[in-house]
């Protein structure tokens, strides 16, 4: 046995010594140990945009509104909202409510929560639109926006009240308790204080993190019953589904595309599927690589891969090709784009360009974030091996793979995106706008792209209410970009969960992929 499978034999041994359920012998209450390809990076929700960091953000947070599965909004922190003028939304707070530190939860930690997301390099940009924030009195909180904005309710659906008191003032070091510090150490990736039906009582940096129900929490209607939960990251599938087939596990996320059907035949494993909205792609570093200012090249590189390929035999149909961002659904949808693939096309753009035999580039991608990552990245290469492209072709797992796309390490980069306001501008927000520091624009542009007429076009339908113009607004916007080839898309993975019986995952599971587990209901004579 090698020392890798040793060491993950050792870790994994670790993390299950607990039983799915506890036994009434044992104690009244109930465990469910989870497992997933990735485990947060930290404990500062606003450090990191990423699906982890939202699924911990449910488990030990509230939102101000929350999504339901049919995409409505579902009242949480916040109980009411009327639109007073075309730039004011006011909110109605829930009363009674109290954070993990006992302290009260009030408007003043909504005000002090969008001052600070307003900081964060990965949420600024997000939070753009909103001029302020104004306690009007402790359970009613006033947000204006800097002009008319249609996405405010959507925005509220990741703005999570942090404990205000309990983030301020220094540390005994002189640090300050509230600073983001990205991929660093800082007194919030290490301490925290939500209004979430979970606590984090021990958390090991890639061997588990604990969770208990929070005592004091306030849905006293939530139908949630299970009292401890262990999420333990496995980052190997094959390791991933043996745990939940074996009974070591209860529920595991994602279920990779070559055991949906071992698990689906399974008797005593529910498997849960939706069709997703996360767009997976490749960008091409225009700074690092000055063929790619050249858009012949970028749509040459286009052509060269088939997408289809990828998502029928790496995926094994559990995916969905695209030709650009946004998904069936949504507003920017736009249907008359189509899949390039045609090899002898791409040559011909190359030629057309002046790279008749080709050049060589540095690929990234990460090996345990998206479902296949590195194989697909495998694949994209040997597809740009018949256009003459040679790809010197790097993995890493997740958590040393952000610090380099942050780094722009690589000519072309992988990354996945799920709209984290279930609208089309906000892929273009952090994809293809024009890199911006200071607003926050193409944070995870690694490609620096930049078209300022089409970066207008996004701000435009920005300021349009009235949804059906909009709708087409954007998808001006994906022809837009369609035709200039800004990136590479590949495919919208699809989403798969899996459990034990008993372990009632449908109600709580979501296209966002980040199940509400403070609703999950375990049977306890399973």
């Amino acid at each position: 046995m090698t020392f890798k499978k040793t060491l993950l034999a050792t870790l994994v041994g670790a993390a299950f010594s607990l039983p799915l359920i506890a036994s009434a012998q044992d104690s009244d209450d109930i465990t469910l140990r989870m497992a997933y390809d990735a485990d947060p990076v930290s404990l500062d929700i606003h450090e990191q945009l990423a699906g982890g960091m939202l699924q911990l953000s449910h488990m030990s947070f509230d939102p101000l509104v929350r999504w339901t599965q049919d995409f409505e909004f579902e009242p949480r922190l916040a109980t009411s909202w009327n639109q007073v003028d075309d730039t004011t939304m006011r909110f109605t707070l829930r009363e009674g409510v109290k954070f993990h530190s006992g302290n009260d939860f009030t408007a003043k930690d909504v005000v002090w929560t969008i001052e600070r997301l307003k900081r964060s390099p990965d949420y600024k940009a997000i939070f753009e639109p909103i001029a302020s924030a104004e306690a009007i009195d402790a359970t009613t909180v006033e947000i204006k926006t800097k002009k008319p904005y249609p996405l405010l309710l959507n925005l509220a659906t990741y703005l999570f009240p942090m404990d205000s008191e309990f983030y301020s003032g220094t540390t005994e070091s002189g640090k300050d308790k509230g600073a983001i510090v990205k991929n660093g150490n800082s007194y919030a990736s290490r301490h925290m204080s939500g209004t979430g039906p979970y606590v984090v009582t021990e958390r090991q940096q890639g061997v588990k993190i604990e969770f208990e129900r929070f005592e004091g929490y306030w849905d006293k209607k939530s139908p949630g019953n299970v009292d401890h939960i262990v999420f333990t990251p496995i980052s190997e599938n094959a390791t991933r589904v043996a745990a939940l087939l074996s009974g070591d596990v209860g529920f595991i996320a994602p279920v990779p595309p070559n055991d949906l059907e071992r698990v689906r035949e399974d008797e005593n494993v529910n498997l849960e599927t939706l069709s997703g909205t996360r767009i997976i792609l490749f960008q091409m570093n225009e700074e690092r690589v000055e063929a790619f200012q050249d858009p012949r090249v970028r749509k040459a590189f286009a052509y060269a891969v088939n997408q289809k390929a990828i998502a029928e035999r790496l995926m094994k149909g559990f995916a969905t090709p695209a030709a650009q961002l946004s998904p069936k659904g949504y507003d920017g949808h736009n249907p008359d784009l189509e899949m390039r693939y045609d090899v002898e096309r791409a040559e011909e753009l190359m030629a057309e360009a002046g790279y008749a035999d080709g050049f060589s580039i540095t690929m990234m991608a990460p090996n345990n974030r998206y479902v296949n990552d590195a194989r697909i990245a495998q694949a994209v290469a040997a597809m740009l091996a018949r256009i003459d492209v040679t790809v010197d072709l790097k993995t890493l797992p997740k958590a040393q793979y952000w610090t380099a796309f942050d780094d722009h390490a690589a000519d072309m980069m992988m990354i996945g995106w799920h709209s984290d306001t279930e609208d089309s501008a906000n892929f273009y927000q952090y994809l293809t706008q024009c890199p911006d520091a200071e607003t926050g624009a193409g944070q995870y542009n690694s490609g620096m792209y930049c078209n300022p007429e089409i970066d207008a076009m996004v701000a435009a339908a920005n300021l349009e209410t009235d949804r059906g113009e909009r709708a087409k607004m954007l998808q001006a916007v994906e022809k837009a970009l369609y035709e200039d080839a800004a990136f590479i898309p590949l495919h919208w993975q699809d989403l798969a969960w899996a459990a034990r019986d008993g372990v009632n995952i449908a109600p709580v599971i979501n296209v966002m992929n980040f199940p509400y587990l403070g609703d999950l209901v375990i049977e306890q004579d399973k």
